[in-house]
């Protein structure tokens, strides 16, 4: 089969499983189940592609198949600021009431932190890429011992309100913020076009570039900063999902087997929006929301990581 006809074949069963999804037990409720339904369906699709799209793009530019963007820390600077909130404020402070209001707060910090970041770390020429990684990496556990500290502080009964915000959820979604991210995202993508030329090459690695004539650092900076913007809408939009991006787009790879990113990355996207809406179905339908979607992703995902590891160390 080929890599066209895959991805006909992938926007089929991503289209069967969006119909299901909204017309599952629509019964004679339509009208007030298919737009709600409608506006969860889009907040997949943006997630899973923001994730998705960023993730093939960081594993490009830093040449590894087994990183994801969430390994500078974004994850962990949600749930500090969720975790801040409750203890400075209490769990019924408008902060983390008000969705909006917390989403703009979440997607300003977690900029604001890979900002920062990104310009300590290339304030000098000749900075290498892995030293941002190991940096971030860091910064990541030392803001998660801060949340951790946080959390043993705060009282019981708000502890369980914060909990609520640790695990990606598509039930608490704002239609304004869907439309908001929605623009967002496809002035990121308008910018990412820019680049997308110079995708296949970088793949070949940082003296392949460079000897083909790219200017390495000019474009992985521009990258790093799609792939901040894109982590963090999706991250303040519904929650973390860590493992998401890794297998949806090593599924890609080992689907597509291909080098392009033309393809590779509508093909992860698509995956990503399977995964989710199947896994969505399976916690409304078979756990009736005993669990939560972002559970199941970093279960399969946890797995999948670890046969990746595995398979490099074979290899």
């Amino acid at each position: 089969m080929t890599s066209k006809a895959k991805l006909v074949t992938l926007s089929l069963a991503s289209l069967a499983a969006i119909l299901i999804f909204l017309l599952v037990d629509v019964g004679s409720n339509w009208s007030y189940v298919l737009p709600r339904r409608g506006w969860k369906i889009a907040s997949i699709v943006l997630t899973g592609g923001c994730i998705a799209f960023s993730t093939v793009i960081f594993q490009t530019i830093t040449n590894n198949r087994i990183l994801t963007p969430n390994i500078i820390g974004m994850d962990s600077m949600y749930m500090l600021s969720q975790t801040a909130v409750v203890y400075l404020f209490g769990s019924a402070s408008k902060l983390l009431v008000d969705n909006n209001l917390n989403f703009a707060m979440t997607l300003g910090l977690m900029l604001l932190f890979t900002g920062l970041l990104y310009k300590v770390m290339f304030k000098k020429e000749g900075k290498h890429l892995y030293y941002l990684l190991l940096v971030g990496l860091i910064l990541g556990t030392l803001l998660g011992s801060l949340t951790t500290f946080m959390q043993v502080l705060i009282d019981p009964n708000e502890y369980l309100v914060l909990q609520g915000r640790m695990f990606a959820s598509y039930n608490k979604i704002q239609e304004k913020l869907i439309v908001i991210c929605t623009i967002v995202v496809l002035l990121i993508a308008v910018y990412y076009s820019r680049f997308a030329k110079y995708m296949d090459v970088l793949s070949l690695g940082r003296e392949h570039a460079i000897n083909l004539g790219i200017n390495y650092q000019f474009v992985v900076k521009r990258m790093l900063l799609v792939i901040a913007a894109l982590i963090s809408v999706a991250t303040a939009l519904v929650g973390p999902i860590t493992f998401l991006g890794l297998l949806v787009a090593n599924v890609a790879y080992q689907l597509m087997k291909t080098h392009r990113h033309a393809l590779l990355i509508p093909a992860s996207i698509l995956i990503s929006v399977l995964a989710l809406v199947g896994g969505q179905l399976i916690v409304e339908r078979v756990f009736t929301f005993n669990t939560t979607l972002s559970v199941i992703i970093n279960l399969v995902g946890g797995v999948y990581f670890l046969y990746l590891l595995l398979k490099e160390n074979k290899a």
